[in-house]
């Protein structure tokens, strides 16, 4: 392939998902300076190795390779984040409400919900914006977060209970139970 006919490819099949791979480093990273950085090395790799892209879902590839250097540039720079706090009481909870998280977006201010998300811990948060705010399946979360469908569909679980409580905290009342 070409040099120009190889961009080309590469600008139509992955240039449309930049807002995409920007939302997520930038909800991983809780930064958005770093953010800007880790979605240009994302970038570089991904034009780098666009020759083994086989075609298909470009946006999965690419948000596939975002989550890798965010991960990579968290490991460098705050590996304490990348520690998986597993709380047994919310881990544990048996929850009977129905749809949580559209009972606290009818609750809660937009900047409590931002806050309540940034302090998800990074696994949580990450399965929140892949389908939330990026609208993924669960099948193409497990694809970019290379995690088993039954542990997208725990964490995402796990993490739709904390934001609602987080959220309760944040507007100084109890959640919904």
């Amino acid at each position: 392939m070409q040099g120009a006919e190889k961009r080309g490819e590469f600008e139509a099949a992955v240039l449309p998902h930049l807002d995409a791979a920007y939302n997520l480093a930038r909800w991983l990273l809780r930064s958005e300076h770093d953010a800007d950085d880790v979605v240009q090395e994302a970038y570089l790799r991904a034009f780098r190795f666009f020759g083994g892209f086989r075609g298909g879902d470009s946006r999965g590839w690419l948000l596939t390779i975002v989550r890798n250097v965010s991960y990579t540039w968290l490991r460098k720079r705050r590996p304490d984040e990348l520690v998986l706090s597993l709380d047994e009481e919310t881990h544990g909870r048996e929850d009977g409400a129905p749809d949580p998280e559209a009972e606290v977006l009818r609750q809660a201010e937009g900047q409590s919900v931002k806050q309540a998300l940034e302090a998800l811990p990074l696994e949580l948060r990450e399965i929140m914006v892949l389908r939330e705010l990026e609208g993924l399946s669960y099948a193409e979360i497990a694809s970019v977060a290379e995690i088993p469908l039954g542990t997208v569909m725990s964490r995402l679980s796990r993490a739709r209970s904390r934001l609602r409580d987080l959220v309760g905290s944040c507007l100084g009342k109890e959640a919904p139970r």
